[in-house]
């Protein structure tokens, strides 16, 4: 029925709500711009990939050091009016670098990124992608746990002990729930904002210096894009890197996030978040996404709905996140199990440098390029397969089990 999707619609709508006006909220971007170009964004994204992956597009965490950068030095040069441009103009370009390598992935094959990505290193990527949100979730969680506690223990009574239609609604009940709580409480303030209003669209500028910060955080992003559409595959149990293909999910991010920056909205990528909820919920359902990024533009003209969607606390939103991260990283985990991963010699060392440099903060820094967290620890990954030995002794890491009696 219409209504059900409605309500999952607005169940993912929520879920990204919280990340996604976090980046503008950062980096000085309109928050309107970024909910309009985060859903017209996602539709372009559903578009290129034939309406089959059910996948949001929302802001991305890895432009904010470079966006931040890049206003602050023209803040100082006097152009503060003209800065977050030539950010948004960095973001335009940026988003070319997707489309760079949907095309290389086009051109050498998805067998090859495949057997690049086996199952070692993408569900190693897929654990990396929840536990590198970890810390996020628990940050929002400690404002006030008592509230995060309540948002996750109705999660999992909504999930665990009810049935039906409403057992696939465990993040917005749980959400909604912890306001009730969180307002009874006196926790809850809303901003008075106008109802309608135009979003703050700007263009783009272009400057030498934007580019070299902007461009290169492209890198890291992209390859993250391809762990999360493995994670999503694994999670719905089709294989959307094979149909439509990786190079349509990344030619679809690298358009919307072009767009995005034309329009002087932060840079797109996939959601983790609402992949979390895919896999909490069981419900894989495209529609449900595109009614999410219909939403998204609808809030972009409202700024009283947004702000009251922005007066949930943080707390209750870090509840939810505590179960929907750490699901994703439950997920890499269940791909090593279900493809028979051996534990060998090799694959624990390979597993232990990706996990380390990813989770430890290690970072790799050439002038105005950085490359850390996902995106290294994927590196590692990729070249530690290539140059260490195949294990001579094949044992393995497991222990060993006690004797029967």
């Amino acid at each position: 029925m219409q209504w059900k999707r409605l309500l999952l619609g607005i169940q993912h709508l929520f879920t990204m709500f919280g990340a996604t006006i976090l980046v503008p909220y950062l980096t000085g971007i309109p928050v309107s711009v970024a909910l309009f170009t985060s859903g017209v964004g996602t539709l372009i994204f559903h578009v290129v990939t034939k309406g089959k992956v059910p996948v949001y597009l929302g802001s991305s965490f890895a432009f904010i050091a470079p966006i931040i950068s890049v206003t602050s030095y023209y803040a100082a040069q006097g152009e503060q009016a003209l800065a977050l441009g030539y950010a948004t103009g960095g973001i335009m370009i940026a988003g070319l670098v997707y489309i760079a390598f949907s095309f290389l992935i086009y051109k050498v094959g998805i067998e090859k990124v495949t057997k690049v990505f086996n199952p070692l290193i993408s569900g190693t990527m897929i654990m990396l992608i929840g536990l590198i949100l970890a810390p996020v979730a628990i940050g929002m969680a400690s404002s006030n746990w008592a509230l995060a506690l309540v948002a996750i223990v109705t999660m999992v009574v909504v999930k665990m002990l009810l049935k039906g239609f409403v057992s696939m609604l465990p993040v917005l009940i749980g959400i909604f729930v912890g306001y009730i709580v969180a307002a009874i409480a006196g926790q809850v303030t809303i901003e008075p904002a106008a109802w309608i209003s135009w979003p703050a669209f700007y263009l783009p500028r272009f400057s030498w210096y934007a580019l070299s910060i902007i461009v290169p955080a492209a890198i890291a992003p992209a390859i993250e894009h391809i762990g999360d559409v493995y994670a999503v595959s694994m999670v719905t149990g089709k294989k959307f890197y094979d149909d439509p293909g990786m190079h349509r999910t990344l030619l679809g991010d690298g358009i919307a996030t072009s767009f995005a920056g034309f329009l002087g909205g932060p840079a797109n990528t996939t959601y983790s978040e609402n992949t979390g909820v895919l896999a909490f919920t069981g419900v894989f359902d495209p529609w449900v996404m595109r009614i999410a990024a219909i939403g998204a533009i609808i809030l972009s003209f409202v700024p009283a709905v947004e702000s009251f969607i922005a007066s949930i606390p943080q707390s209750v939103m870090g509840g939810v996140s505590i179960i929907l991260f750490g699901m994703i990283a439950s997920i890499g985990a269940r791909t090593l199990i279900q493809n028979k991963v051996q534990m060998n010699n090799k694959n624990v060392i390979i597993m232990s440098l990706m996990l380390v440099s990813g989770l430890g903060g290690a970072s790799i820094t050439a002038g105005n390029f950085s490359l850390e967290g996902l995106g290294l620890a994927a590196i590692i990954g990729i070249v530690c397969q290539l140059i260490i030995p195949e294990d001579r002794t094949g044992e393995s890491q497991a222990l060993p089990q006690e004797k029967k009696k």
